[in-house]
């Protein structure tokens, strides 16, 4: 009897602490969007529901010029580390140095984003001596955004009969059919969840970006500049992200399920 009841109290502690983690999370999102309707967003608590920051937030352009270049960015980014992370991807399992590959790729991850932000800086700036600018922000965001497609690309390659590769060459297809008959329709949906994965992270990132981002705004940028500059904005800052997260939310929703839950129906 007393060997079952250690098991069992971690399971719950287990189960406990797990919702404890995802209601810090999501009710903290939540919370925003309800202080988004708040006459007074900065207290914190609900003191009567109201649109006109919402109305302020649509009626004012400010916003609109950083949107449209995290967005122009962000598609860059997902577009390129699609197509590189799907090509390392393809590679690393059946390279004989796997482990460095994978340890070199992913390490961007466990850098700090200051420490990398300058160090981006430095390299770019003062040893290539490159404008900082729009390109600066799109090289930083994929070092940061690369190691997360990666990831998700190497979930799937690492599972992959490549027998099926095999056979088919020996049945005399070409590389590149190979490739598009056989290879591509069992990867799309990693391929397409790095590039989805990668545009939601540029589009996101900020912390790296305040080093590089020159004469270009991105939002995230522009929402840090507004929240410590001006007191004012902070309301429309929550309508916002408000909105942001009502996008970005299904999205990244959708991406998982294609990539986890129809990976094991598969």
């Amino acid at each position: 009897m007393s060997g079952f009841a250690a098991p069992k109290a971690l399971q719950s502690f287990g189960k406990g602490a797990g919702l404890l983690t995802l209601g810090l999370i999501y009710l903290a999102l939540l919370w925003l969007a309800v202080m988004s309707f708040n006459h007074d967003p900065m207290s914190g608590v609900p003191t009567g529901v109201t649109i006109e920051h919402y109305a302020e937030l649509f009626t004012s352009p400010r916003w609109l010029m950083p949107l449209l270049a995290s967005i122009a960015i962000g598609i860059l980014v997902g577009l390129f580390v699609m197509v590189v992370a799907t090509a390392v991807g393809r590679v690393a399992p059946r390279s004989p140095i796997v482990g460095r590959i994978v340890l070199l790729s992913l390490l961007p991850l466990f850098i700090p984003g200051i420490a990398l932000g300058a160090s981006l800086f430095i390299f770019l700036r003062m040893i290539l001596g490159l404008s900082l600018g729009f390109w600066s922000i799109f090289i930083g965001h994929v070092v940061w955004a690369f190691p997360f497609s990666f990831l998700l690309v190497l979930v799937l390659t690492t599972r992959f009969d490549y027998r099926l590769l095999e056979a088919a060459a020996d049945l005399g297809a070409s590389k590149w059919r190979v490739f598009w008959d056989i290879e591509m329709p069992l990867l799309r949906p990693a391929i397409v969840g790095a590039g989805i994965f990668g545009f939601l992270v540029s589009f996101n990132e900020g912390q790296r970006a305040i080093f590089l981002h020159g004469n270009a705004t991105t939002l995230p940028i522009w929402n840090w500049i507004m929240a410590s500059s001006e007191q004012s904005q902070v309301p429309i800052i929550f309508c916002l992200e408000t909105v942001i997260l009502a996008f970005v939310m299904p999205l990244l929703a959708g991406t998982f399920w294609m990539m986890m839950v129809r990976l094991e129906k598969d």
